[in-house]
């Protein structure tokens, strides 16, 4: 082998990679949630805050739906079948699309909130 330039020796160093953050005005809202950052805390509690929304909203609904029965059947004196049909039939279908509606606003605020950390 002929002598090389002390210059253009390879140094091969051997330890562990070093990874730098891009210097770029690039950056992740994932790493930001990962490494718990206070603006991956602020992604995570936004995420949080609608969801609580929109849970508040279905128990208000809930209440307004329910709540005034009580009422309702004191009004009615001696309609035990009545009572029984509100509560069978007249309240489950309302109660369904509430649910319904709750898991598809759930999953859209899930939704949004991947492509707000994904898409950046």
């Amino acid at each position: 082998m002929p002598n090389q330039d002390p210059a253009e020796r390879r140094v091969v160093v051997t330890g562990p990679p070093r990874r730098s953050r891009p210097t770029s005005g690039y950056y992740r809202p994932r790493t930001e949630i990962d490494e718990q950052t206070t603006l991956g805390h602020t992604y995570v509690r936004s995420l949080m805050r609608t969801q609580l929304r929109a849970a508040l909203a279905v128990f208000a609904v809930l209440g307004l739906l329910v709540g005034p029965l009580p009422l309702l059947f004191a009004t009615v004196p001696d309609a035990h079948g009545v009572e029984w049909a509100v509560l069978g039939f007249g309240i489950y279908a309302p109660l369904v699309l509430l649910a319904r509606w709750y898991v598809r606003r759930a999953e859209r605020n899930e939704r949004d909130f991947v492509r707000l950390v994904e898409d950046r």
